[in-house]
């Protein structure tokens, strides 16, 4: 059986912006549905924190929504990322980066040898 993990705080918002950024304007569903493909189902997404998560985006100009149809015939809140949310989605990726990188440095087992 695999293990799953939950979303980190602070990970979720740049989950949300990178997967709008590259798919174009997705329904909520949609977008859990692919940061859980992404991570190969390793991560467990909580749809009671995506809904809001992405309301707190919409409300700091980072994304749009606007009602839609859905692949299925049903109403459905398309979110796109706005101009503001392509800065923000650079910079975070800049800052997980170097946290990754810096992070990588602590755990490497070398490191407790030296």
């Amino acid at each position: 059986m695999q293990e799953k993990f939950d979303v980190q705080q602070g990970t979720l918002a740049l989950m949300v912006l990178r997967t709008l950024d590259v798919l174009g304007p997705v329904h909520g569903y949609g977008i859990g549905r692919r940061i859980e493909e992404i991570s190969q189902h390793k991560l467990t997404l909580n749809y009671g924190t995506l809904y809001p998560a992405l309301n707190r985006l919409e409300q700091e100009g980072l994304i749009t929504s606007e009602w839609g149809v859905s692949e299925n015939n049903r109403r459905a809140k398309y979110y796109s990322i706005t101009r503001s949310g392509k800065k923000r989605l650079a910079s975070d990726q800049r800052e997980w980066k170097q946290t990754s990188i810096i992070m990588d440095l602590f755990l490497d087992p070398a490191l407790g040898s030296r």
